[in-house]
């Protein structure tokens, strides 16, 4: 009999080990991943104010709606498929594309301009374009930074724009969207991580001075 009872108390201290390492490792990721959401926020943070910078310096936003021109914080050119840290990989364009149309291909015309729930301004639909990406760590000089995480930037015209042409910053005092952008970053890190911020901006002051000359209307995180 005093064997059998050691035995049980032998298991049952066994039993409440167990659950307190599980407790607890299971304490530890979800600190951990509370930690890179925070930094996933960041990141995109970071890389807008740099997307802004490069934004504050061009008269002309009309080469930027259309794809002619983008930021200097690129890491090659703008599609293909990126290595992330984690080992993962993200297709620039598969993301670009579900921006734009809400699938992986490549987008028509007609389904840029097609009236849906997402995207309900039919013509005056932005057209989302890649400004700025690139690893959150290659924004600063080498080893000023250590980051996992990758981030995009893309810009599109204002879906308040009325002019029915989303390539091109719409004129005068009845177009609500003139002289304003929006703007999406995300930042992908490890474990699946995605953090999303979008921001609309309008000019402030001289063009070309600095990021001062922007003005945030809005600022929101995706959920």
């Amino acid at each position: 009999m005093p064997i059998i009872i050691a035995l049980m108390a032998t298991l049952l201290m066994s039993a409440l080990g167990a659950a307190l390492v599980l407790t607890t490792s299971s304490d530890a990721l979800i600190a951990a991943n509370f930690r890179d959401a925070q930094q996933g926020v960041y990141a995109a943070d970071a890389a807008l104010e740099r997307a802004m910078s490069d934004l504050a310096t061009r008269a002309d936003w009309n080469a930027i709606l259309d794809g002619t021109a983008s930021s200097a914080f690129v890491d090659g050119p703008p599609s293909g498929v990126r290595a992330l840290a984690d080992g993962s990989s993200l297709d620039l364009d598969h993301t670009l594309n579900m921006m734009n149309c809400r699938k992986i291909t490549a987008c028509s015309a007609s389904n840029l301009s097609a009236n849906t729930a997402q995207r309900p301004w039919g013509a005056n639909n932005p057209v989302w374009r890649l400004f700025a990406y690139g690893p959150l760590s290659s924004l600063l000089p080498p080893h000023t930074l250590e980051s996992a995480f990758y981030v995009i930037v893309m810009v599109a015209d204002d879906a308040s724009e009325n002019d029915n042409d989303p390539l091109h910053d719409g004129q005068g005092a009845t177009n609500p969207g003139s002289g304003v952008l929006a703007l999406r970053a995300e930042a992908r890190g490890p474990r699946g991580i995605r953090q999303v911020v979008e921001l609309t901006v309008a000019r402030r002051g001289v063009p070309g001075e600095d990021a001062a000359g922007l003005q945030v209307l809005s600022w929101r995180l995706r959920r």
